[in-house]
């Protein structure tokens, strides 16, 4: 479920003595902003004050463009105060005690319209700034042209995890195809911070899954409930995981899955997967599956269960290795600004080769290993545009250390972020 929708009830009103007192004081720029009394309706920074908003000229108007994006910020606290001052293998917020600025995030997007009876042509432009960069860049291929290593940061980096055109074509009920670089349709997390519940991210989503991938995806609605989705995604080692065009274009591999949504909307179930083989260099066959259940227990309790299974064929170290993990997320609507999550997590890397790489520390040797972690939240919207989200997280493994450089079998996280939509 999408966590940016919500809005709070909470009403600025500009007739307050007091208020009108305050206007004067905080100077002609931010005067007419408040005047507007649109803090809790706005969507976004950039509808507080309409002058400085691209989407409202013309040209964008005529255009049917949109910019738009976030910014995501935070802090986490390590009780074990690392020696490396990495928190094992957790990434995004791979960090202790050290404030980062994970995620400035801006996309331009020509939106298709898949519901008309016409011909449609759009697509979409991600650019972001921030230590999540180094984990959404085309790993498969680390010279990429989708990244180029723009910047020469252990830390702060730049990516462009998706440039893509989307063709809409008015056959039976519609198809829709990206052609380009796009974000996996694999799993349930997301890259992008406002999509997901919690800061840090889910074992399986982090070493399991790809995150993006280059190539050719269609979509196609069989029934109102049923949607099946297929392509052909291309330019990685890794047989079609986060790789570009520019090169290895014979390891071409499969990506697809099929959706049903309940017609009440209350439930969902998804398969998808993909696969692939390598022709170069050691011959490699990579497979994955993610199953993905939804269910709103009550309109304000929902739960989800994930269950994903990879494996890997061919010579050298990775040969024949398999890996798997089953999540499970429970939130709660607690009033109109305020909601609570769980998620608990079992991953297991049966040849301790996945728990290395995007790690930004991948101080891990080949050991098999079991990891666990569960995490619980509090996400608070004050405003449409706002959202603060707090966790506390513990994590153990078993079959190796796998944090504190190596020395400890556990850890307990703390961290609080913000994520400002623009």
């Amino acid at each position: 479920m999408s966590w940016r929708t919500k809005t709070t009830r909470i009403k600025f009103d500009e007739r307050r003595p007091s208020v009108q007192r305050a206007l004067p004081l905080l100077g002609s720029l931010w005067a007419p902003v408040l005047a507007a009394a649109n803090w809790t309706e706005s969507p976004g920074l950039l509808e507080l004050t309409p002058e400085a908003d691209p989407n409202r000229s013309r040209l964008f108007r005529q255009l049917r463009l949109t910019v738009d994006g976030w910014i995501d910020a935070g802090y986490t606290y390590n009780a074990a105060k690392p020696s490396d001052g990495f928190n094992g293998p957790v990434t995004f917020n791979d960090r202790s005690r050290t404030f980062l600025l994970n995620q400035l995030y801006l996309y331009l997007e020509r939106p298709v319209n898949v519901q008309g009876t016409d011909w449609d042509l759009g697509g979409r432009a991600d650019f972001v700034f921030g230590t999540d960069a180094a984990f959404t860049q085309t790993f498969g291929d680390p010279d990429s042209t989708w990244d180029s290593r723009l910047l020469d940061n252990r830390f702060y980096q730049v990516a462009f995890p998706q440039t893509y055109l989307e063709l809409f074509a008015p056959f039976g009920s519609g198809i829709s195809v990206k052609l380009g670089h796009f974000y996996t349709i694999i799993g349930s997390e997301s890259v992008m911070a406002p999509d997901n519940f919690f800061y840090s991210h889910a074992y399986t989503m982090q070493y399991g899954e790809p995150f993006t991938h280059t190539g050719v995806l269609g979509r196609y609605s069989l029934t109102d409930e049923i949607e099946v989705s297929i392509g052909a995604v291309t330019g990685s080692q890794f047989g079609g995981w986060d790789g570009a065009f520019d090169r290895s274009l014979e390891n071409w591999g499969f990506l697809g899955g099929v959706t049903w949504a309940s017609s009440s909307g209350e439930t969902t179930a998804s398969l998808n997967g993909s696969y692939g083989a390598t022709r170069d260099k050691s011959p490699v066959d990579i497979g994955l599956y993610s199953l993905v259940l939804q269910h709103d227990i009550t309109p304000s309790v929902h739960y989800r269960f994930q269950q994903d299974y990879g494996w890997l064929a061919g010579g050298g170290a990775e040969a024949d290795a398999a890996w798997y993990g089953i999540v499970q997320y429970l939130t709660v609507d607690l009033a109109e600004s305020w909601d609570a999550g769980l998620r608990a997590e079992w991953f297991r890397d049966d040849a301790g080769v996945r728990v290395l790489a995007p790690a930004r520390e991948p101080g891990l040797g080949p050991e098999p290993a079991s990891y666990f972690a569960v995490t619980a939240g509090i996400n608070w919207r004050p405003f449409g545009w706002l959202t603060l989200r707090q966790n506390v997280r513990s994590d153990w493994s078993d079959g190796t250390q796998a944090f504190d450089a190596g020395t400890r079998g556990s850890q307990l996280l703390l961290s609080w972020d913000v994520i400002l939509l623009l």
